[in-house]
């Protein structure tokens, strides 16, 4: 029998995890699998034969704790998915300007370091829209994301309340993309590099978000050519293989632009498609050494 972690967050409380569903379809191929908060002191990780980063989606908050977690995941000998490399690459969107130069289409960004008193609303000017998004860096879940209106910032206090929140806080700067709003975005999850199945996520009326602890309806969907051309490039751009990895799409004119590749916690949504769980199961169970 062999052994798993899915490390996850000590407090799920308003989150949707549904991992559990590939503890059977694991069992039933030798494995048993165990749910471990990635933050539980002296944890033995030479006791598990892989350690699997699910529903961590608190690390951003202590992000040096959770890399040196995963440090000591793989110092131990234990195989980590995905892996520390990865992770470290990935948490960070400024990896979004290396699929850029790769040729993956993205949404036009700018790149701050931080914002000082007036200088939110020039931003528009050299972004060449009136609506975007500004996000921190480093975030999960849309925490710290604000949907911006260049004369509503103008207007009103949200200029100051922006400014204050990113002052020495490493941001991203992009339009709003409207095809959100009209259809939503698309979510691609792969396992092992193969194309599982693909969801929509259509924010709540009135809201931008995305997530489902936002308000947001998850629709299983049968993915059109080009979007899976969109999210195959996306997924070939990383260079290796992984355990699993979720490109993030929305529609832009004809074709689609990556709005995230998240390669580090995803939520792979194994309750949408019927068979999702014993795909997953294959892809941790076959490719152990």
């Amino acid at each position: 029998m062999h052994r798993a972690a899915f490390l996850t967050l000590s407090d799920p409380t308003g989150f949707v995890i549904d991992d559990d569903l590939a503890h059977a379809p694991l069992a039933r191929r030798g494995w048993q699998v165990e749910n471990l908060p990635w933050d539980r002191a002296e944890v033995d990780w030479k006791r598990y034969d892989r350690v699997v980063l699910r529903s961590t989606w608190d690390y951003q908050h202590h992000p040096e704790k959770f890399l040196a977690t995963l440090t000591a995941i793989e110092a131990a000998g234990t195989r980590l998915d995905n892996s520390a490399e990865i992770v470290r690459w990935n948490m960070h969107k400024t990896y979004l300007r290396d699929l850029d130069a790769r040729g993956v289409p993205i949404v036009p960004t700018i790149w701050r370091e931080g914002l000082a008193r007036g200088e939110l609303l020039p931003l528009f000017d050299e972004l060449g829209s009136d609506e975007a998004v500004i996000k921190p860096v480093t975030s999960g879940n849309a925490q710290g994301a604000y949907h911006l209106d260049r004369a509503r910032a103008q207007a009103q206090a949200q200029a100051a309340e922006i400014e204050n929140y990113f002052a020495g806080r490493p941001l991203m700067m992009q339009p709003f993309e409207r095809g959100i709003l009209a259809e939503g975005e698309f979510s691609l999850i792969y396992f092992n590099g193969a194309l599982s199945h693909s969801i929509l996520k259509v924010p709540k009326p009135g809201d931008f978000r995305v997530q489902e602890e936002h308000g947001a309806d998850i629709q299983a969907v049968r993915p059109e050519p080009a979007l899976i051309a969109a999210g195959n490039a996306a997924i070939a751009a990383i260079g290796e293989p992984l355990l699993y990895a979720r490109a993030d799409l929305v529609r832009h004119g004809t074709g689609f632009r990556v709005m995230e590749l998240e390669l580090v916690e995803p939520a792979i949504y194994l309750r949408m498609d019927p068979g999702a769980p014993d795909r997953f199961a294959d892809a941790v169970a076959g490719s152990i050494s």
